[in-house]
């Protein structure tokens, strides 16, 4: 079977265990091995154990404790086994053994029996790969479906440079020099007639990849398949591949005793219903014939697994599902746990128990302090006649002092979140423009009412960062708020960088900013609201959607005015730092508006470019100078505004694809390019519809993404050529790239002319340029 095996957490309840304990294996069998515990359908020697849950316990020169062993070659240690998640941790030596001659690795093919119970377990395993330009792929064998793949990419000369903790999702690599992957993949799998696929083999495929893919090829790629969180938290392991790796050729052996840890996911399969040759067909429901068979305990019920079946004792009983009176009633009321909790008098019951406030007491005995002593009526009656008047006086006072002091109260909150937020700071920032403070400052219960609450009904959707809800203030501007997510103090920097600039910003092709709310725990910003959703919707939305050749040069011409205003006509040059599809919003008549500035950064006037105190962008975007340097510059954008060229163009997600040779796709796009074969990415509809601009388009981004910073052209020139485009059909650019790729279409051969850097069109007018020129003071 080529499948992770689901873990059967969300079916299978732990529970605490009981005194005395039922057994947990077929009477006179084995149900231990040093201090791992072995439960049925597992065993230990002949007859103890299901079919395909054999292990052995070996003794090794009177060791102690002794090894329990899985596998047809007893390759496998076996520390733990659970029965709640179905699952089975255990220990194998080395990374993955991969041929020299074609970059290929066989995993687990000759520990576990094909035919088995066993299999990778989902979202328990990760694939964990050191080496150089080099991209790892796990597939299984049998249907070829990709569990997992990632890339390690370097930026020097030499193989090694030290591996770069990851500071984003927490795992230890960043893709610099090594990279890790969950395992994931489609857990129901069968073929057309519904039979289910159960031989279990896996491969693992190297493919290098760069300029200098010949020499990085001879260099190692060391690849290890383990637990997820075992190279993180294991500072021996990351020191051993780092040494070794260091010097350039680790022999296979530096690694072949490293003991690696892996879980996997079983099922039990009936002796007669041919799931192990792969003749069962898929069903939700466990037969009634495997039900009983495999469930033998009287009070367990069976869950159709997708290679076998799973059990699990019924609500209120305990122990070992598989076998005979294996499940127990447990005692609820000798424990409190999150299916149990009586803090009244527990008595417990065949199955379950009952939970009561004691004697002379009332109220609700699942809470703490819930049961309070029961008083005498009578008592309370003649006492409420004697001091009513004088007890209900002062139960009107303390109802009105306590709304004075919830309102005090609140009013207090909302001016420690106000100062918390840098409202002082934001006041200084915006004080410079007349009147600007009071109408970019937004009180909380505006926003309540625009949004009835934050009602879920009016919610746009979720981001990295936060929740956007549309709203209508007052004056009935409809709007969209965004709520923070994170309460971190890089969130409210990032949050006061974006007012700072967006205040200072009016061009009809960034995002409006109508003001802030800084009276809660979480800022909150309001814009124009967009009703038409980002660039990457467009784009990428399942089934696709139609968008015009004229449509997307037109996106593309206003995406590029809005980053040359940033760049060359506000007072201090604004960097956006993460220009990409998902940050283009567009409206009903598909007009591009740029929006998230938060990671923004200004340029002082007599600089060029800044240094970064931490690279932030988007991988697939991010121009490579900006994040192997942290020099930050005006053409950092004009690379990222490149790739959304190349995205328009090819309809395909830059930080997602990968070419059959592992190539992403600003890399196969020069390729093509450079083959005068574009045609093999470019979107079919760009092909039919786009003519001759294709070919200026696509020299044009080819020219954004160069290596070099300084050999990409300014966004003005990029503003100049796409409005040149647009405004006069026909115009021949005078770029290299595009006449190579003419003279290809013309010929049927690829060009000798020589390639230089981008030239501007001169489509325009001298008045037309004149005017162009003298909107850019710089």
């Amino acid at each position: 079977m080529p499948v992770v095996l689901a873990t059967a957490a969300t079916v299978l309840l732990a529970a605490a265990p009981v005194d005395p304990s039922p057994s947990i294996g077929l009477p006179g069998c084995r149900t231990s091995c040093g201090d791992v515990e072995v439960p049925y359908p597992f065993g230990i020697g002949a007859g103890c154990y299901h079919k395909g849950f054999n292990l052995t316990c070996h003794h090794s020169n009177g060791t102690s404790p002794p090894r329990l062993l899985l596998g047809v070659d007893s390759t496998l240690q076996v520390t733990e086994i659970s029965m709640a998640n179905a699952t089975v941790t255990v220990i194998h030596r080395g990374p993955v053994e991969i041929r020299a001659s074609d970059g290929h690795g066989a995993f687990l093919g000759s520990s576990l029996d094909t035919d088995g119970p066993f299999a990778l377990a989902a979202g328990r395993n990760e694939l964990v790969v050191a080496g150089c330009n080099v991209a790892a792929t796990l597939r299984d064998g049998t249907s070829n479906l990709t569990l997992g793949s990632c890339s390690a990419f370097c930026p020097g000369a030499d193989w090694y440079t030290g591996m770069m903790p990851s500071t984003g999702d927490g795992k230890y690599c960043s893709g610099l020099d090594c990279c890790q992957a969950p395992l994931t993949a489609d857990l129901r799998r069968t073929t057309a007639a519904g039979e289910i696929l159960s031989r279990v083999s896996y491969d693992v495929q190297l493919t290098w990849f760069g300029r200098n893919s010949t020499a990085d090829k001879v260099l190692p790629g060391i690849v290890f398949v383990a637990k997820e969180g075992w190279f993180d938290h294991n500072y021996d392991v990351r020191t051993d591949v780092q040494e070794a790796a260091g010097d350039g050729r680790p022999p296979p052996s530096a690694f072949a005793a490293m003991e690696v840890p892996l879980v996997l996911g079983w099922e039990v399969l009936r002796r007669d219903d041919g799931a192990a040759t792969g003749s069962r067909k898929w069903s939700d429901e466990c037969p009634v014939d495997a039900a009983t068979s495999i469930c033998r305990s009287k009070h367990s019920v069976c869950f159709a697994g997708y290679k076998g079946y799973l059990c699990a004792c019924d609500d209120g009983y305990d122990g070992t599902p598989y076998l005979s009176n294996g499940c127990q009633d447990m005692n609820e009321c000798n424990f409190q746990g999150e299916d149990t909790v009586c803090f009244g008098h527990c008595t417990n019951l065949n199955g379950s128990y009952e939970c009561r406030c004691p004697r002379g007491s009332h109220g609700d005995p699942y809470i703490p302090d819930g049961c309070v002593k029961s008083v005498n009526i009578g008592l309370i009656i003649g006492l409420s006649v004697a001091f009513g008047p004088g007890l209900l006086i002062m139960v009107v006072g303390a109802v009105l002092l306590r709304s004075h002091l919830r309102h005090r109260r609140k009013k207090l909150l909302k001016r420690k979140f106000f100062l918390q937020n840098h409202g002082q700071l934001l006041e200084q920032l915006v004080s410079h423009r007349s009147g600007i403070a009071e109408k970019m400052i937004i009180p909380l219960e505006e926003l309540e009412k625009a949004t009835n609450n934050f009602d879920e009904k009016r919610k746009l959707g979720d981001g990295g960062h936060g929740t956007v809800y549309k709203g209508i203030l007052s004056d009935l501007h409809v709007v969209a708020i965004k709520k923070s997510k994170i309460m971190i103090q890089r969130e409210i920097d990032e949050f006061i960088n974006e007012v700072a600039i967006l205040s200072q910003i009016n061009h009809k092709n960034v995002v409006k900013l109508y003001g802030c709310c800084l009276e809660t725990e979480v800022p909150l910003l309001v814009y124009e609201f967009i009703s038409n959703g980002t660039l990457s919707d467009h784009l990428h939305q399942k089934p696709p959607r139609s968008i015009p050749w004229e449509d997307r040069l037109r996106i593309a011409s206003e995406v590029g005015k809005a980053i040359s205003y940033l760049h060359s006509a506000v007072s201090f040059p604004i960097i956006h730092r993460d220009i990409k599809s998902p940050n283009i919003l567009l409206d009903d008549a598909l007009t591009a508006k740029v929006s998230d500035f938060g990671t923004s950064r200004y340029i002082p006037i007599d600089q060029t470019e800044i240094t970064a105190t931490a690279v932030q962008g988007t991988i697939g975007y991010l121009d490579p100078m900006y994040y192997y340097t942290g020099q930050l510059s005006e053409s950092s954008d004009v690379y990222s505004f490149g790739v959304l060229l190349v995205e328009l163009l090819t309809r395909k997600m830059p930080n997602m694809y990968r070419s059959s040779e592992g190539e992403g796709l600003v890399m196969k796009f020069g390729e093509l390019l450079g083959e005068g074969n574009l045609v093999e990415i470019l979107d079919p509809q760009v092909v039919e519809e786009g003519g001759t601009e294709v070919e200026d388009v696509a020299a044009l981004a080819a020219s954004c993404i160069k290596i070099r910073g300084e050999e990409r052209p300014t966004m003005r020139q990029v503003e100049i050529s796409l409005e040149g485009l647009r405004v006069t059909k026909g115009c021949v650019m005078y770029d290299s790239r595009a006449q190579q790729m003419e003279d290809y279409i013309a010929t049927g051969h690829p060009s000798t002319r020589s390639t230089s850097s981008l030239e501007v069109t001169r489509c325009y007018s001298q008045e037309k340029e004149f005017s162009l020129s003298a909107r850019y003071p710089r």
